[in-house]
């Protein structure tokens, strides 16, 4: 399943290497200490690792830990707090008390309100609705285990949250248990709870009803 459009990413060389897109996630803390270098005038080391374009708009309250690479024209909302090991693209919104740690968020990504987004991948134009949360440990302990159509994948991680393609939508309340993948344009209702695929162009309803979409 093709998830994402790597012309709206900073992260794009480290996600198009030929791995699976999760296994990014255990090099981003690396790949970001090696871009920051790269990254031009138009980029201000506010602390020890930490660059965010002169565009950006960042809350007097936001937290941000290194390393993070914030792009230009997003913007940081009130409680923001960046974990670290964090790329945010152009024109992203990580908003009121959302925690994003060990993730990459593309170009126009939005999560607006009172959410988690741990070791995970959003894609442009996704979007979280409030409350949406990534969970990225089993409760067993055990590696996470993507669920696919085809096959299931033991990808050896223990933390490991969701891959949500671009345009998806999260509705409000709903959680992305580890290892899930949502598929470009795909929507997912309030309050559901995911544990496997989402197909592209689909609803996944709160019952765990999974439909096509013709019309998107």
């Amino acid at each position: 399943m093709e998830l994402f459009s790597l012309e709206h990413t900073a992260a794009a060389e480290l996600l198009n290497d030929g791995s699976i897109p999760y296994e990014a996630l255990a090099r981003l803390d690396d790949f970001i200490r090696s871009k920051i270098h790269s990254l031009g005038d138009e980029y201000i080391e506010v602390s020890p690792l930490v660059y965010i374009h002169k565009s950006a708009k960042i809350s007097s309250n936001a937290v941000i830990l290194p390393p993070a690479i914030i792009g230009a024209g997003s913007e940081l909302r009130t409680g923001a707090f960046i974990r670290g090991s964090v790329i945010i693209g152009k024109n992203a919104v990580v908003g009121n008390s959302v925690e994003v740690k060990n993730s990459i968020l593309f170009d126009e990504a939005e999560v607006p309100h009172l959410s988690y987004i741990g070791d995970s991948i959003l894609g442009y134009r996704a979007h979280f609705g409030a409350g949406a949360m990534t969970s990225n440990v089993r409760s067993d302990k055990a590696p996470v285990i993507i669920h696919l159509s085809e096959e299931n994948i033991n990808t050896g991680m223990m933390k490991l949250g969701a891959l949500v393609g671009d345009y998806a939508e999260i509705g409000c309340n709903a959680v992305l248990n580890p290892g899930t993948v949502i598929g470009r344009y795909s929507r997912v209702y309030p309050l559901s709870s995911v544990r496997k695929e989402v197909p592209e162009r689909c609803i996944h309803k709160q019952d765990g009803t999974i439909v096509k979409e013709e019309s998107r």
